[in-house]
């Protein structure tokens, strides 16, 4: 096991090089002028020349390149144009918010998806399975920007059971996380109804049951096991999506994360911020995805037994 967390571990070396080096070249593509529209179109050339020379965005592209690399290897992502202050605060204050959402989002998601795919598998064709199917595709086809509002004037303004917008507690948090987890339940939940109910015909479930097993205990003992295994892939991807899919809730529910700093940081064309979400956005997707990788061959270990012997 080692050897193969190992082996991801340096495969994951050169995809973040990889994405850092794309992350600041597609920045510096982005039309428009930062000092521009800091300094305002009424600004004299000789202030515009003065605040571009200081922020250092009148060297050749390559130096940039350079510098960004240099700091990114010492956790200096630069100073925002807008705000004034280093990049790296800004993220550290706004990571926890989003990553909490994204924890939420995910819990909700589970929370509904695994009971109403486990009765579906195990009901398949009756109707606690049209049910589920119901559920889910209705959760999987409402959008976020849709969803969101429609939470707020039931539960927010209607009911006046939650808060609008903000984060000052548990309370604040419950409606973002249903909006983002509403559609990922939708998909968990036949993901774990068509994994499971390929699981419950295989030999060894029924060689557990002839052997005296009910068909709850071969379900949970043996059946559940495997089948979470490509239920595990669709989670840590997901998991990487809900951080960049929270861009649209946060905006919606004014949460202080790192998509709403995201979009701040675009409208005000702030180059070293927007690199510095995008870049945490990414390097954040591909830590997760090594962690499904590690998880995966934690509940199959035939697949790291295949790499270790490649």
């Amino acid at each position: 096991m080692s050897q193969y967390l190992l082996r991801r571990l340096a495969q994951v070396v050169p995809v973040v090089l990889l994405v850092a080096t794309l992350v600041f070249s597609l920045i510096h593509l982005i039309p428009g002028d930062p000092v521009e529209l800091m300094l305002g179109d009424g600004a004299r050339a000789a202030d515009v020349e003065a605040l571009r020379s200081s922020l250092g965005l009148d060297r050749p592209l390559g130096e940039q390149y350079l510098d960004f690399m240099k700091g990114l290897a010492v956790g200096d992502l630069g100073s925002s144009l807008h705000f004034r202050r280093p990049v790296t605060a800004l993220l550290v204050e706004s990571y926890p918010a989003t990553l909490e959402l994204a924890v939420a989002s995910m819990a909700v998601a589970l929370l509904i998806a695994l009971p109403l795919g486990i009765l579906a598998a195990l009901r398949r064709d009756r109707f606690a399975d049209h049910l589920s199917r119901f559920l889910s595709l209705l959760g999987v086809s409402m959008p976020n920007f849709w969803l969101g509002p429609m939470l707020i004037l039931v539960f927010a303004i209607y009911w006046n059971l939650l808060p609008v917008s903000g984060r000052s507690g548990w309370a604040s948090l419950v409606l973002p996380a249903i909006t983002l987890g509403t559609a990922l339940a939708g998909l968990l939940t036949r993901m774990v109804r068509s994994s499971l109910g390929e699981e419950l015909h295989r030999p060894y479930v029924v060689t557990a049951r002839a052997k005296g097993l009910l068909r709850w205990q071969a379900v949970v003992r043996h059946a559940l096991r495997n089948a979470l295994v490509p239920v595990v892939t669709i989670v840590g991807l997901q998991f990487g999506a809900l951080l960049t899919g929270a861009i649209i809730t946060e905006t919606i529910f004014s949460w202080p994360g790192l998509g709403r700093l995201l979009i701040q940081a675009i409208r005000l064309r702030d180059y070293p911020l927007v690199q510095g979400c995008v870049l945490v956005i990414a390097v954040t997707y591909v830590l997760v995805n090594l962690v499904t990788d590690v998880m995966y061959a934690f509940l199959d270990p035939r697949i790291r037994y295949r790499e270790e012997a490649a």
